[in-house]
């Protein structure tokens, strides 16, 4: 921690986090509840990112898939790189940079691509279901990075949820997964390890730094990857298309990740990824009243049943 704290003095906000990172709490958290801001915080990025698929739904209305993760990664790279000048960041110690290159790969370019892709044939509302697995997900890989225990009833709450995801999935697709399954759930995997890594640099810098430098990390491959499915792909702009852009790139990929990340590193990644199943009821919500999908009964029977088994890993001992 001595070369993390040297190398991170120059901006006193990194300092102050460095600090709180020893007892747990973000100084966000330091008002003598930090449990009670962190989890708040975790429950705004899920609300960021409860619109993600909707809005990607929009954007896939102007552009083709790889133009709009390409798009959206500079769009959301230049606000953040903005954001680190104007604060006068300083770049992360080299230890960091590996950690940063994991979630860069999990949640800006690896997640929005493969769910875009899945997206093109998969209705938002049958992708929100699914990925309500990835808190499982989560809680999975933050024990094998960590060394977390949860206990018995976590777990079986957890494998609980993720069968009735996996039901849901099979009996939407007639008994087989589809194309649109088999990138939602290589999503996960990537996903869930980009927030865990993510969560645990929260606890050394702010959060607002993970995110910013690991988009700012992703710059030399989306700029050209922008160019070049710009050149083969079509645009056609809507109103709805540029909206659904702007926030999948300010809102889920930037504001949204910096409050989560805030919340994990208050609350713990196990904690905070099980605030995620509230995500898909979120989602199908939107999905309805932006899209104006029609919902069977088999989808809110679903995802209510998901929100009940993580209820059950919250009130379990972590």
């Amino acid at each position: 921690m001595r070369a993390q704290n040297s190398a991170i003095a120059p901006a006193p906000i990194a300092v102050t986090t460095a600090s709180a990172s020893t007892t747990g709490a973000t100084p966000e958290a330091g008002t003598g509840h930090p449990s009670r801001v962190g989890t708040l915080q975790a429950a705004l990025g899920v609300v960021a990112f409860s619109l993600t698929f909707p809005a990607t739904a929009w954007g896939l209305e102007s552009f083709g898939p790889w133009s709009l993760v390409a798009v959206r990664s500079v769009l959301a790279a230049l606000i953040a790189g903005g954001c680190l000048l104007a604060l006068r960041t300083p770049v992360p110690v080299r230890a960091h940079w590996a950690g940063l290159a994991v979630v860069a790969a999990g949640v800006v370019l690896g997640f929005p691509l493969l769910t875009t892709l899945a997206l093109r044939t998969s209705t938002t509302a049958h992708a929100a279901v699914v990925v309500g697995l990835l808190p499982l997900t989560t809680a999975l890989f933050s024990a094998l990075r960590t060394g977390a225990r949860p206990s018995r009833t976590f777990w079986g709450a957890a494998v609980a949820g993720a069968a009735a995801v996996i039901a849901f999935t099979v009996q939407q697709s007639g008994g087989a997964l589809t194309g649109a399954d088999a990138y939602l759930f290589g999503a996960l995997l990537i996903c869930a390890a980009g927030y865990t890594e993510g969560g645990r640099l929260a606890r050394i810098m702010p959060g607002r730094q993970v995110i910013g430098w690991a988009l700012v990390l992703c710059l030399p491959l989306a700029v050209p990857g922008a160019f070049l499915a710009l050149s083969y792909e079509p645009i056609h702009l809507t109103a709805h298309g540029v909206t659904g852009v702007l926030w999948v790139a300010a809102g889920s990929q930037f504001l949204g990740l910096i409050v989560w990340y805030r919340g994990m590193a208050a609350i713990g990644v196990p904690k905070a990824s099980q605030l995620q199943l509230a995500q898909p009821l979120l989602t199908l919500v939107w999905s309805v009243l932006l899209l104006g999908e029609h919902l069977t009964p088999a989808v809110p029977l679903t995802a209510a049943a998901v929100l009940a088994c993580i209820a059950a890993t919250q009130r379990a001992r972590s």
